[in-house]
């Protein structure tokens, strides 16, 4: 069942990828660019989510 999910996500990361890739070039249909742009949301909320993370575990243990 994990393996499933897994997939489904790598799956899904893929395809937004692919529209990132499409709309860039310019000659995408409207669905993919909105799937573009989540994509792209979706990215630098993660980004955001994983320097405040690291931010919180380098802190001074001395």
């Amino acid at each position: 069942m994990l393996i499933l999910i897994l997939s489904i996500v790598i799956l899904l990361a893929l395809g937004g990828c692919a529209c990132v890739y499409w709309t860039a070039r310019g000659d995408a249909p409207r669905w993919a660019r909105g799937v573009a742009r989540t994509t792209e949301a979706a990215s630098k909320v993660l980004l955001r989510a994983n320097t405040a993370s690291n931010d919180r575990n380098t802190g001074d243990n001395g």
